[in-house]
């Protein structure tokens, strides 16, 4: 279907294709859209979609309809074409209800719509799926507004994924220690962090200034860039912009540490990107809370957490890392074991098992 997100339509008319993006811009539109835009700013398309898809699945040939968020409007198309028809629907949310959960509703009015909205789809769906076990406990927990079935289908990883062979230098060898962060940079306090991190480090031991980089590959918003050049990081850190799948797993399998975190007061989100990171081998630095989803699974596998804005910890442990690489000491360079429930294989494998059970439920 045709069509999106108006925010994207604009930033795709302004940002061109380095990833760019006014902070200050962005988040005067990301305002307009909270306040006018329910739940979020593809309502437009969802409208759209709930047409087309009404249209094609009269025309039969379907056993189920799945549909996916984010963004939370394809499951009101959804919800739509499932009253209307009766065709069993899978609701997936790879991450929770933005508007309530990540985003502050701007008034209590709003905060009521979007929680009758996620209400109607978990009431209405046949079955529920999420990506994290915190997430699915929430809902499992909601006693009249549960659906009747939530299940933990978790995010993962496509191990025979192979780096392009046009893809940029993934690292510096042992001429550079490159720290790593992949995806969208917006809405990220610890980001900040980090290069405030850097900032302290390198007034303690200002050699490290001329092998350590750090690098964020994926769209940005320019605050981040306007703090590291307030920093006197410039050089240091580079924005990459996107990147293709390919040169992202190339940069990520070459990386001295790889950088995790997400919005803060966000427990129910465990990252897509994690996955891909542990795939590589390579040293994952989490900033997560204490008891989050997230950062248990990167302690499983032999990571480190450190706490939210805790700059002091987060230079401690980049700069022990740095010791260590300067020393010739390798970091980590296998997937842990479990890892292997995680492959597109075997979670597409367990979404079929869904999905027939669900069908076959109503034969």
């Amino acid at each position: 279907m045709r069509g999106g997100s108006a925010l994207s339509a604009w930033l795709g008319l302004t940002r061109g294709a380095s990833g760019r993006r006014s902070t200050r811009a962005f988040s005067g539109l990301r305002k307009l859209s909270d306040w006018w835009l329910i739940p979020d700013s593809y309502v437009g398309w969802s409208r759209r979609a709930r047409a087309a898809a009404e249209r094609r699945a009269r025309r039969g040939g379907f056993d189920a309809m799945l549909s996916s968020s984010p963004p939370d409007s394809v499951h009101l198309a959804a919800l739509a074409v499932h009253r209307r028809i009766g065709l069993p629907w899978v609701a997936d949310f790879r991450d929770p209800w933005v508007g309530l959960h990540f985003r502050t509703p701007p008034s209590a009015w709003h905060r009521a719509r979007h929680a009758a909205l996620e209400r109607a789809v978990l009431e209405g769906a046949d079955v529920v799926l999420t990506a994290s076990r915190t997430h699915m406990d929430g809902i499992a927990a909601r006693g009249a507004e549960r659906p009747r079935r939530v299940v933990h289908l978790p995010n993962g990883f496509e191990p025979e994924a192979a780096p392009s062979a046009s893809a940029p230098a993934a690292s510096g060898g042992r001429e550079r220690f490159d720290l790593l962060f992949t995806g969208t940079l917006a809405q990220m306090p610890d980001a900040e962090v980090l290069l405030e991190a850097l900032h302290d480090w390198f007034a303690r031991h200002p050699e490290a200034r001329r092998r350590v980089r750090a690098r964020f590959a994926g769209p940005y918003e320019t605050g981040y860039e306007d703090r590291a050049i307030a920093l006197g990081l410039k050089g240091i850190v580079e924005f990459l912009g996107p990147r293709p799948h390919a040169e992202s797993l190339a940069l990520q399998r070459g990386a001295g540490v790889l950088l995790l975190w997400k919005p803060r007061n966000y427990p129910t989100m465990v990252p897509g990107k994690l996955y891909e990171y542990l795939d590589s081998g390579r040293p994952v630095l989490a900033v997560l809370p204490p008891g989050d989803e997230a950062g248990a699974l990167v302690e499983r596998a032999g990571g480190e957490v450190v706490a939210p804005g805790d700059r002091a910890a987060l230079a401690a442990r980049l700069e022990r890392r740095y010791s260590a690489w300067k020393a010739g000491e390798a970091g980590p360079s296998a997937r842990p074991a479990w890892l292997a429930e995680h492959t597109r294989e075997r979670l597409a494998a367990r979404l079929a098992g869904v999905l027939d059970e669900l069908v076959g439920g109503r034969g």
